[in-house]
């Protein structure tokens, strides 16, 4: 690789990433592509941020370490910047999050998504872009990484709450928990009137990101954008290892959903989105990363993995993978809820490590029953 002036620089910069620091500010002179640290880099939303890093399974223990599961524990009292560092009550950029646990992928793993943050975080602020949570949009924060590093692949995962993904899920735990009544009905024609708009503005943001690159210096053939789908966190209602009736759901598995709201969600929605995701990464010519099967069986209260307890630790190969809603917010915070938890967002950085490696081609990833997140495997297509 050749020489670059600006190399001891550049390798400061590749470890004040590594640390956690949510922006890097460019050298004095651009780097040109080939040359410097090489860098993956992850944008986009919640579900690769790291949001619900912070747990190792889902435990009914309200106090200490919640049997294990909360990682904010310090001993004698909760500190979630030991999780989410300085982006604690915000971007919530866990240090599990999937591109961190993605594992020695390049010189440095760079996080810029943040929790919340639709397609107009994305775009440049000159193109109409947004700041969010204080961070100038997030394509003008790739400019200052491509200018310092040598990026390989950008993963990106948006399009969730342009769609008004948590607002679904409040809706469907409200109908259950409050109203007794279905949500799919309602909430699949709200999907279907937004979902045109909301797949025109991913493809958008995949613009907005080659624009960027362009303007660094970088071809096409110099980096990879892989755009991903989206897990899901419930199981079907054949697979919930509680009853519809009663308040187990709710109180004890912490996943109020109907059984023909809990059928929707995982086998309509979700694959409706990742099809959807797909046709415009194809259009786009950007790899894909289907992530619809990636939880299946880890999803909270699936039968095939439990809750911690004092006699069941957290396990990788036994709890479930993905954060309940704890509706009487009595651990941690609300905004949590339904995302891949430390051990499924290890699960998704196995799946980005396993997709870099393989240069062309959609791939669709899914984990290995019994076996824990490093066990995930990818099929074609």
């Amino acid at each position: 690789m050749p020489s670059s002036p600006h190399r001891a620089l550049r390798a400061l910069l590749a470890l004040c990433t590594a640390a956690g620091l949510a922006s890097v500010a460019a050298p004095p002179a651009q780097a040109a592509p080939g040359t410097g640290p090489t860098a993956v880099v992850a944008m986009g939303d919640s579900y690769i941020s790291g949001e619900a890093g912070r747990w190792l399974g889902n435990s009914l223990t309200n106090s200490g370490n919640r049997n294990g599961t909360d990682r904010a524990w310090t001993g004698s009292g909760y500190d979630p910047s030991r999780v989410y560092g300085a982006t604690a009550g915000g971007c919530h950029r866990s240090d599990t999050a999937e591109v961190k646990s993605a594992g020695p992928l390049a010189s440095s793993l760079v996080n810029l998504a943040c929790s919340g943050a639709t397609t107009d975080n994305v775009f440049r602020a000159s193109q109409g872009g947004q700041p969010y949570k204080g961070e100038a949009p997030q394509a003008d924060q790739l400019g200052a990484v491509a200018a310092s590093y040598d990026v390989e692949l950008i993963a990106l995962s948006i399009g969730g709450n342009d769609l008004g993904f948590a607002d679904i899920i409040a809706t469907c735990a409200k109908d259950y928990i409050v109203w007794y009544s279905y949500c799919h009905d309602d909430q699949q024609a709200e999907v279907d009137a937004r979902i045109d708009g909301v797949m025109a503005d991913v493809g958008r943001s995949v613009d907005e990101i080659r624009a960027v690159m362009t303007g660094a210096g970088y071809a096409s053939s110099d980096y990879r954008i892989v755009l991903q789908s989206y897990p899901s966190p419930i199981p079907r209602a054949a697979e919930n290892r509680y009853g519809e009736s009663g308040w187990t759901r709710t109180n004890t598995g912490g996943c109020p959903f109907w059984n023909a709201d809990a059928d929707w969600a995982r086998d309509s929605l979700v694959p409706q989105l990742a099809n959807r995701l797909k046709g415009v990464a194809t259009a786009k010519g950007v790899q894909f990363m289907d992530l619809r099967d990636a939880l299946q069986g880890r999803e909270v209260c699936a039968k095939a993995s439990r809750q911690v307890t004092s006699t069941a630790p957290a396990s990788g190969t036994t709890s479930e993978w993905a954060r309940w809603i704890d509706s009487q917010s009595t651990q941690g915070l609300v905004q949590e809820s339904m995302h891949p938890n430390a051990y499924g967002q290890q699960a998704l950085g196995r799946c980005l490590a396993l997709v870099h490696a393989r240069p062309t081609g959609n791939h669709s990833c899914r984990n290995t029953a019994g076996s824990g997140p490093s066990a995930m495997y990818l099929t074609a297509g």
